[in-house]
């Protein structure tokens, strides 16, 4: 064998051959969705869009019921008004509002109107102020607008459906 001017037999540790470059692998073809697929994709993303639309529609319906709810001009107009006075940050008024809403619920939407007066407004302070009460308190007018009763503290709902009735015999005659 034949050594090299530098002492070493080409192939045996003698000049190094160049490195080739990697080259890269060009990505595997997509593979085609099947009817399956495509499918089963859809059904997924109508999933997800019903349940986002769904609470798009629960905040607007929630949203437009506490607007009409605030609305204590309708005190008076002829349907008998039952009126929280609120404090949002009050856990007891929150309390009495889950239970006034579920004891409505025995009784058809026109027969009473729910309203809250939220004190932290000037109206809702004024409507406090003028019938000397608190938060926590319950006011049950009349189709006419004339006070009848009022409730103060919390209360269950099933006492409350059968506060609600009464107040409603009484704003018949």
């Amino acid at each position: 064998m034949k050594k090299r001017a530098g002492g070493k037999a080409p192939g045996k540790g003698g000049a190094k051959a160049p490195k080739r470059q990697a080259t890269q692998a060009a990505p595997p073809p997509r593979k085609a969705r099947s009817r399956r697929d495509v499918i089963t994709a859809a059904a997924s993303w109508g999933a997800i869009a019903m349940a986002i639309g769904g609470v798009g529609y629960w905040t607007v319906g929630s949203v437009s019921a506490s607007i009409g709810e605030a609305d204590l001009s309708r005190i008076g107009d002829g349907t008998p008004s039952i009126v929280q006075i609120h404090d949002p940050q009050c856990s007891q008024c929150a309390a009495l509002q889950r239970e006034v809403r579920d004891a409505l619920e025995a009784f058809d939407d026109e027969a009473l109107t729910y309203l809250v007066a939220n004190i932290t407004t000037t109206e809702g302070r004024a409507l406090a102020a003028r019938h000397n009460v608190g938060h926590v308190t319950l006011l049950l007018f009349d189709g006419p607008g004339r006070l009848r009763s009022i409730a103060r503290g919390p209360q269950s709902s099933a006492a409350l459906r059968e506060a609600f009735a009464a107040h409603l015999r009484a704003s018949e005659r």
